[in-house]
């Protein structure tokens, strides 16, 4: 699933592509999508601009509408020049805008739709949002009220967008690690100090993976927690299950746990219980 670094990276590139710009084509395979641009047409409206807020993805349009749409598990955005050969099939596009200059296609994209400005301010699932941790107006206090407030494991409260927006299963077990923190702890049982450590790491790692990315807005864009250039030592902890931790040695362990069976990945002797 892309976390909010990738998002967050697609929303830049298709803002600096898209932005001012007068759309001259739009088509969607969804049904609701096509009906509202034969009622109220996209094509002659100015995209105003494109931004993330947590795993969402925002296109406001001139007239008062926005696209909001959600990767989940496999979509993506891609960015193209007018006649450049797509990368991926094109019965994979679920969604395609384009300007003069360039065509954004959201390829297998599994939620999209157009909200008026009303909706948008209403809409359940953004209100909820915890904190955007790539906000520059991130709200820390509510962020440490939220996390304080959870009696699930630290590491199944990170993952939860009510929480804090942006982070998902790779960046949460890295978090844990860089902040010494055991991921199966209830968040309410942990100290102050190890809830604003793990606020801090969890912004300085998001915010350290959201340089643009040279072309493709896809999910196999690198990510990088070690801050190490060498591509063998990207990660901390994480898809490593029995590898020695990179800082002590100690075998790294994983265990599902969560609702959802997400994998967690940590070094017991640098995480301790």
């Amino acid at each position: 699933m892309p976390e909010g670094d990738t998002i967050f990276r697609a929303a830049q590139t298709l803002n600096r592509a898209l932005a001012r710009k007068v759309v001259t084509r739009f088509e969607s395979v969804f049904p609701a999508l096509t009906r509202i641009a034969d009622d109220t047409p996209i094509v002659g409206r100015t995209i105003e601009s494109v931004r993330s807020l947590g795993k969402h993805t925002l296109i406001r349009f001139s007239g008062g509408l926005t696209l909001r749409t959600h990767m989940r598990m496999n979509g993506s955005w891609h960015i193209y020049r007018s006649g450049e050969r797509w990368q991926r099939p094109a019965s994979d596009m679920r969604v395609l805008i384009a300007t003069s200059d360039f065509v954004a296609v959201g390829f297998n994209v599994p939620v999209a739709e157009f909200l008026s400005d009303r909706q948008l301010a209403r809409h359940p699932q953004l209100r909820e949002l915890g904190p955007d941790l790539l906000d520059a107006g991130f709200d820390r206090v509510e962020a440490l009220k939220r996390l304080r407030a959870r009696e699930e494991a630290i590491g199944d409260a990170l993952l939860n967008q009510r929480v804090m927006a942006g982070i998902g299963n790779e960046f949460k077990s890295e978090i844990l690690f860089v902040a010494g923190v055991d991921p199966f702890k209830p968040a309410a049982s942990l100290a102050d100090d190890d809830l604003e450590r793990v606020i801090t790491v969890a912004r300085d790692l998001l915010r350290a993976n959201v340089l643009p990315p040279a072309r493709t807005l896809s999910t196999t864009i690198g990510r990088r927690t070690t801050r190490s250039l060498d591509p063998d030592r990207k990660l901390w902890v994480y898809g490593r299950a029995g590898k020695p931790c990179r800082r002590c040695g100690t075998p790294i362990q994983t265990r599902k746990t969560g609702i959802d069976a997400r994998a967690s990945y940590w070094c017991p002797r640098c995480q301790p219980r």
